[in-house]
């Protein structure tokens, strides 16, 4: 349960080496093992909902690169995501909930 859930938090780093591979890689996991328990179901849940919101974000720093304050933003925007990846998935290693900031909920 725990290194499922684990698998669901860092799945986001798949989105470095393929496009939407951050959502898509805790989409999959999360689809196959959600049955399994509550943790892994929370879990993918959060991280899901968490990579949709970051896309989100990403798209708009984009957008703001014209106003130049979108290069700063999409830097600040890179750290938050790889410290709030990296703490969901020590906190799936000790069985807590994620603890995702920033997120919104599209998948409940």
């Amino acid at each position: 349960d725990v290194d499922a859930a684990r698998a669901e938090s860092l799945a986001g780093f798949v989105g470095a080496v393929l496009p939407f591979g951050n959502i898509i890689g805790p989409l999959v996991i999360w689809l196959i093992k959600r049955q399994e328990s509550d943790l892994v179901d929370r879990h993918g849940r959060d991280a899901l909902n968490f990579q949709i919101s970051a896309t989100i974000y990403a798209f708009v720093c984009f957008i703001l690169f014209l106003v130049v304050i979108g290069i700063f933003l999409l830097l600040a925007l890179a750290i938050f995501w790889l410290v709030m990846v990296i703490m969901a998935a020590v906190r799936a290693s000790n069985g807590q909930d994620p603890g995702y900031l920033l997120t919104i909920r599209f998948v409940r």
